[in-house]
Parts: structure tokens; C-alpha cells; sequence
């Protein structure tokens, strides 16, 4: 009886655990341009794309100006595009001018930092990018500069009530 219960206890602790890793991505509190607050979790009923970049980060000025095409193009539905600069805060008051020339119409949070990148599984290494579904869960990683398919076919798939196979959970880029 004791070796059964010991048995049943495990299982609902690795249930549980299970449970904790598929919702655990992190909900920082971040802010916005305007220097409002800003939470992931705000964001839920809506498939969200979330890129870590910088201004000082080369494949970012590829990325950047591809995201906002592509939330241009994913406008009307529910996809919710999102850039966290990881810059400094010594640094900050380059953010606004740098997408104002690169022309990037995207929602930026400011805040982030490389830990950050980390504690939501996508390394050390900007871009890196996520992809979750309307309960905020991740569909996919993507480390490093993410392509248009990288995006539009998982955005695709997810808008299309996950019709055929899904796609990759991780994806290296670099």
C-alpha cells in the first residue's frame, strides 16, 4: 500500500510539474514607448509574436523591418505583434529614432535584457523570437533572425485551426 501511494504521489507531482512547464513561460512587466505598463499576459485570446532585438543588433535590422510588413499583412486577425528592445536603459533614447528610420510600425516594449532571453528558453542571442497561441502557450522558438515563412506559416497554421502537422517547437538560425 505504501509503495501504490509513493507510486500515486510521484504521478501527480510529474502531472503537476508537466502542468507548471506548459504555462510557465515568463510575465514580466515591461513598458511600452509611452512608459506604459505591459504584461504578456494582457495579450491572451490573441496569437502573439514576440522578437527580443536591439539597435545594436545586425540581424535585427533585417528582422525588424520583415515583423512589420508582416503585421501589416496579418492586420485584422488576432495576431498581435510585439518587439522587447533588451537595449540599456542608458541607451533607450535611441529606440524611437532608430525605428522611426528604419520605418518599423510595430508595439515596442522596452525593459527587456539577455536573461530575459533566457528565462523564455530562446538563449542568449538576439533576435530571438516566440510564437504563442491564444492561451499563451509557445508554438515555437525561433533563435535568431526569423524568416517570413518562419512566422507567416506558423501564424498560417494556427489562424487555420492547426490544420496538417505542426510545425517545429525550436528553430536555430544562426
Amino acid at each position: 500500500m505504501k509503495k501504490l501511494f509513493s507510486l500515486m504521489l510521484c504521478l501527480v507531482c510529474l502531472f503537476a510539474a508537466r502542468t507548471a512547464d506548459a504555462k510557465g513561460i515568463p510575465n514580466p512587466t515591461l513598458k511600452d514607448l509611452s512608459g506604459h505598463s505591459q504584461r504578456l499576459s494582457d495579450l491572451q485570446g490573441q496569437v502573439v509574436v514576440l522578437s527580443f532585438w536591439a539597435t545594436w543588433c545586425v540581424p535585427c535590422r533585417e528582422e525588424l523591418p520583415r515583423l512589420s510588413a508582416l503585421s501589416t499583412e496579418f492586420a485584422g486577425k488576432k495576431v498581435h505583434f510585439v518587439a522587447v528592445s533588451i537595449d540599456d536603459t542608458k541607451d533607450r533614447a535611441r529606440i524611437e529614432p532608430y525605428l522611426t528610420r528604419q520605418n518599423i510600425h510595430l508595439d515596442v516594449w522596452v525593459g527587456g535584457n539577455a536573461d530575459m532571453l533566457g528565462h523564455f528558453g530562446l538563449g542568449d542571442i538576439v533576435p530571438g523570437t516566440l510564437i504563442l497561441d491564444e492561451q499563451g502557450q509557445v508554438i515555437t522558438r525561433i533563435m535568431g533572425e526569423a524568416k517570413d515563412d518562419d512566422i507567416r506559416s506558423r501564424l498560417d497554421w494556427l489562424l487555420n485551426g492547426r490544420q496538417g502537422p505542426a510545425p517545429e517547437p525550436k528553430l536555430k538560425r544562426y
